[in-house]
């Protein structure tokens, strides 16, 4: 199979690519093209903006791709009060040009398998425990709407039978594959990793860090992306979760780093906040139609992944060049 993977050279993007790559498919990586990002050996790559219309078009019908795994996105739910249009631009309108490539190419193509990766925080703050992928999305910032927004487009194109489509709805993506991991400012465990290493001065819980979410390794979302390639059927789109199924409190995090590393983490804590207190996925879709479970659960396993790929960490000389999530 012949995958396009927009957004290839982010965090999640890289582990896609060489998951796809390992187990016999040809992949190509779509990027904006920045300097400082390279495809893993063996994958290619294509220069386009999701938001250029007539480029993605001509990505697609010079491709001929039996797949695509959508991954390019703006993924910040605070940054997307500040620009509410950027967030539609890219993660709406820019699926809405890919569909619009797939819908062009459809003449002398097959109907394409497309995964798209949307997000849990569709879900919102309104339920708790494991949720299931029935429930109706609550969207709560822009951020969450042009995700919501992009679900009902992949889903309503493919119910014209032109495509098969799985929307994949990962939660909290961490770990690393390649030397590569997450080093987003908003998360806990780049706060903490950044604290050890002398970028932040602490890190910050809410009350007594009691809030509960799900963690789960970036190579097994990979796994479970290309899973979902070979369970797209033409006419139907699927919504399916991916997580670990277990639970982890925000201060078990910063434990668990200091485990892991055997540093301190200096933590301040402020007021509690109106927050969830247990958001973790149901897990019985993806057990079911991608038989697929994380082999990595284990949470010290994926923040030690984490922490060796992490840029200045003081374990040892290993030192590795970090990528935010999208292109």
């Amino acid at each position: 199979m012949h995958v396009l993977v927009t957004g290839g050279l982010g965090f999640l993007g890289r582990a896609v690519g060489r998951e796809l790559l390992a187990t016999g498919n040809r992949v190509t990586v779509m990027s904006r093209g920045r300097g400082d990002r390279n495809p893993p050996p063996g994958v290619e790559l294509v220069t386009g903006d999701i938001r250029d219309r007539a480029r993605v078009a001509e990505i697609v019908q010079e491709g001929g791709y039996d797949g695509v795994v959508h991954l390019a996105a703006l993924t910040s739910g605070r940054d997307s009060f500040a620009d509410p249009l950027g967030y539609f631009d890219v993660n709406a309108t820019g699926t809405l040009n890919l569909l619009m490539a797939l819908d062009a190419a459809r003449s002398t193509t097959a109907p394409a398998a497309l995964v798209f990766a949307s997000t849990n925080i569709v879900y919102g703050s309104q339920h708790h425990g494991a949720l299931s992928e029935d429930l109706d999305p609550h969207p709560e910032s822009p951020y969450a709407a042009s995700k919501v927004a992009a679900e009902q487009m992949v889903a309503a194109y493919a119910a014209t039978g032109v495509i098969g489509a799985v929307t994949v709805r990962p939660f909290n993506i961490a770990g690393a594959v390649d030397g590569v991991t997450d080093t987003d400012p908003a998360r806990i465990i780049p706060n903490a990793f950044r604290a050890i290493t002398g970028q932040l001065d602490h890190v910050t819980l809410n009350g007594d860090g009691s809030a509960v979410r799900d963690f789960v390794h970036v190579a097994d979302v990979a796994t479970a992306i290309r899973l979902a390639l070979a369970v797209c059927t033409p006419g139907v789109c699927q919504t399916i979760n991916l997580g670990s199924g277990v639970g982890t409190s925000m201060a078990t995090v910063v434990a668990t780093a200091e485990q892991v590393t055997g540093h301190r983490v200096v933590v301040h804590r402020q007021p509690p906040k109106p927050e969830p207190p247990n958001l973790i996925a149901d897990m019985r879709r993806a057990r079911t139609v991608l038989g697929w479970a994380p082999a990595r659960a284990k949470l010290a396993d994926i923040l030690a992944d984490a922490w060796e790929a992490w840029p200045g960490n003081l374990s040892g000389p290993f030192t590795a060049g970090c990528r935010r999530s999208g292109s």
